[in-house]
């Protein structure tokens, strides 16, 4: 009894291991990201070189090791469609890291958890009281103070792209909990980067042109963030099959913290005490929006 009653919570430990090593490796993704973009690469061509790249990859990689299960057909078509939604959130979030600062890139973005829960609510996933409305509002309440502490003026357009991706990363983690679970998280991740690249693809052939980075630093950074975010993307997958959207968006809650800390140690990026003020409030509010969610009962 006492041995059974030990290993319990070892394993619930143990399960949300995928979510913190996404949440390391897209903080890692997110500075290096500032580095290609500094040595010359855009955001188009980032993207699909690297999607490309990735791609084959992942295609090797299930050669090697086939998957123990494939996936039905409505299964397959729906990873399809969270390819495409995919392409949407990596572009957003790339723009948006390449237009404004990654602190604030990664916060604005970061409001998926509570949209998540929102929308959750909503469809009757999971049952949302007053009082985590109330953590919500101080979440974004935290938001708006590090936006208005911000010295400079912040692109509109970057604000937007992070905010869309956010909305795509909500429907992404959602569908993927209620029509994905217990399928091969391999499989899903290929069948969502194959359609993604292929939009960045033909995105890129149409513009005519391709920025590749300019110095060693930048090829570092690019190789990098691929490695980087190959891992992530499975790792998602992996942690929500495991552990739930939900409790996955509670481990991503380290990208923000990190990916902050991280641009003003290695980025030098200006930052006020108000700034750390209102992002030290949104990540607080976060995490305890995050555990003051309850599933609703299975129907």
């Amino acid at each position: 009894m006492n041995t059974a009653a030990a290993a319990a919570p070892e394993q619930r430990l143990i399960d949300y291991a995928p979510g913190l090593g996404a949440g390391l490796s897209y903080s890692a993704a997110d500075v290096l990201s500032k580095v290609v973009f500094a040595s010359g690469m855009d955001v188009l061509s980032l993207i699909a070189v690297r999607g490309i790249l990735v791609t084959i990859g992942f295609w090797l990689w299930l050669r090697a090791v086939p998957p123990r299960m494939p996936h039905s057909p409505r299964a397959r078509a729906i990873s399809i469609g969270l390819g495409l939604l995919f392409a949407g959130n990596i572009f957003g979030l790339m723009y948006a890291i390449q237009e404004l600062p990654l602190s604030i890139a990664i916060l604005v973005y970061f409001t998926y958890p509570l949209l998540t829960g929102i929308v959750s609510a909503t469809i009757g996933l999971e049952r949302i009281g007053w009082r985590s409305f109330a953590i919500a509002l101080t979440a974004f309440g935290g938001l708006a103070l590090m936006l208005n502490a911000q010295p400079g003026i912040l692109s509109v357009l970057g604000l937007i792209a992070a905010f869309l991706a956010s909305l795509s990363r909500v429907i992404g983690l959602v569908v993927t909990r209620a029509a994905l679970n217990g399928t091969d998280a391999r499989l899903t991740t290929w069948y969502s980067l194959a359609p993604s690249s292929v939009v960045f693809a033909v995105a890129l052939l149409m513009r005519g042109s391709v920025h590749l980075p300019l110095t060693s630093a930048g090829w570092a950074g690019f190789f990098g963030m691929g490695l980087a975010t190959t891992f992530a993307t499975l790792w998602i997958y992996v942690s929500t099959a495991r552990i739930g959207a939900f409790r996955t968006a509670l481990a991503m809650n380290l990208e923000p913290v990190l990916s902050s800390l991280l641009s003003f140690a290695l980025l030098g990026e200006a930052v006020t005490s108000l700034q750390l003020a209102g992002g030290a409030v949104m990540v607080a509010a976060l995490c305890t929006f995050s555990l003051s969610r309850q599933p609703a009962p299975v129907r």
